[in-house]
């Protein structure tokens, strides 16, 4: 690993031309999978990734290079790349470098590298026998198990000098069932800022997820098509928060505000959403997968209100959106690897939880559908326009769950649907998932309560037409 001493050199050779902000980023990491097929751990992969990037900005524009190169050579050569890039002015002199401490602490009680080999694979070989047994029916089981040890160090001309150490650990399971011609499939996933105490923080855990997975793809077996129509939703809290992170929360992102590409950009303090709703970006919540002591920008990751009651207080700043916009960055400045420049993303994004009795929103519902799980889907951050696939929904009759239903999808505009939530749970499901953009992928978490909207628009197929 590369010293401090290293990135204060590589710091100064950046800015020998001038400039208004440089910044050093060092990212050490190192990661491990297990996949099992069939029956047995058919992959393991193990790689080691380290380098650095460095950013320098003068007025409302920044140059990015990186490097594995890590020798001062090395450095100095990648620091030339954007040194060139600017005119040249006076060499600015560094102030004094000091350590900022992080505001709290993300435990992580087992680290990933002093777990076993066999240890994780007994674990995802269990997931797997546990998926089979449930039926005949079920095909195929795909378990994969990765965890990541990403060490961070971050010096900037301001004086700062940041240290992260983030351990991530996950399990994935899919599930194909099949009978005749039909073949449905059922995937789960636990996981979160946290070593190998999540896996084992309940006996039956990791067997149950395994279950749900297969549940999921033999119970599609025999549902029903979808009604189409527009109708009442509920969205249950296990559903997780994919609809809010898609439909609201990259329009909340600065970058996509600042292009004139949200549909909530000329919209802060108006009523966004239904007064039961508030939405938060919170990266300090402790075993959340989105999690960080700082950002990658060496800013402490907070807790940012979005939403509060319905209106739109907040959006979501790195450094360099917040230096335009002469705002506070809110510790979004996140990046994939040291091989991309930091840009406003989520942390664990979730709408608070209210205070009604989820099995009440359901028992007062006469007709709609329940949506348990959501599936994949498209978003455009400019008019807040969506669409969702389903996996696992339910019809809702006389206040009672149904038949499940299958080929459903979810249609409608962001700020309108949050405007027909008419009552919100007293509960909050967390998911976990890896977001994507400008070819980047971060971890990322979230979640939201039971959710009853008046009406949405529902896409299925009229059994008719089958």
């Amino acid at each position: 690993m590369v010293q401090r001493e290293d990135l204060e050199f590589c710091l100064h050779q950046t800015l020998m031309k001038g400039g208004d902000f440089a910044d050093v980023y060092y990212e050490h990491r190192q990661g491990n999978m297990l996949v099992c097929e069939r029956g047995q751990v058919e992959r393991q992969l193990t790689g080691l990734e380290q380098g650095v990037g460095v950013r320098l900005v003068n007025g409302g524009t920044a140059a990015y290079a990186f490097s594995n190169n890590l020798s001062r050579t090395g450095m100095a050569e990648t620091a030339a790349v954007v040194r060139e890039t600017f005119n040249g002015r006076n060499r600015v002199e560094l102030p004094p470098i000091s350590l900022v401490p992080p505001r709290y602490q993300l435990t992580v009680e087992k680290r990933p590298d002093t777990v076993s080999l066999s240890q994780k694979s007994k674990l995802i070989l269990l997931a797997d026998t546990a998926a089979r047994e449930i039926d005949s029916r079920i095909r195929q089981v795909t378990v994969s198990y990765a965890d990541t040890i990403q060490k961070v160090m971050l010096l900037n001309s301001d004086g700062e000098w940041t240290e992260d150490e983030r351990v991530r650990t996950r399990l994935a399971i899919n599930v194909v069932a099949a009978e005749g011609s039909k073949i449905q499939t059922g995937y789960e996933s636990l996981g979160g800022f946290g070593g190998f105490e999540i896996m084992e923080s309940s006996a039956r855990l990791v067997a149950d997820t395994a279950r749900n997975a297969a549940r999921r793809a033999l119970q599609m077996l025999t549902a029903r098509s979808a009604p189409a129509g527009l109708m009442p939703v509920i969205l249950a809290g296990e559903a997780g928060g994919t609809m809010i992170h898609e439909a609201c929360g990259h329009g909340l992102e600065a970058d996509h505000v600042e292009h004139g590409i949200s549909v909530y950009g000329d919209m802060m303090e108006q009523m966004v959403a239904s007064p039961l709703i508030s939405v938060v970006d919170d990266a300090t919540l402790a075993g959340r997968y989105g999690s960080y002591h700082f950002d990658d920008e060496g800013i402490h990751g907070q807790s940012t209100v979005l939403i509060e009651q319905g209106r739109l207080v907040g959006f979501l700043y790195d450094r360099m959106t917040a230096r335009r916009a002469g705002r506070q960055s809110t510790g979004n400045g996140r990046r994939e690897s040291y091989q991309h420049r930091p840009v406003p993303r989520m942390s664990n994004t979730f709408i608070r939880p209210g205070t009604d009795d989820p099995a009440a929103i359901i028992k007062d519902t006469r007709q709609g559908i329940l949506v348990k799980r959501m599936g994949g889907g498209q978003v455009n951050t400019v008019t807040g326009d969506f669409v969702f696939e389903v996996a696992e929904a339910y019809l809702i009759e006389n206040g009672e769950i149904g038949p499940a239903i299958k080929g459903a999808t979810l249609t409608g505009n962001g700020p309108e649907v949050l405007k027909r939530v008419e009552r919100v749970g007293n509960d909050l499901g967390f998911s976990i998932g890896t977001c994507g953009k400008e070819g980047q992928g971060v971890p990322v978490g979230d979640a939201q309560p039971t959710l009853y909207i008046r009406e949405m628009v529902v896409g299925g197929v009229d059994a008719a037409a089958e």
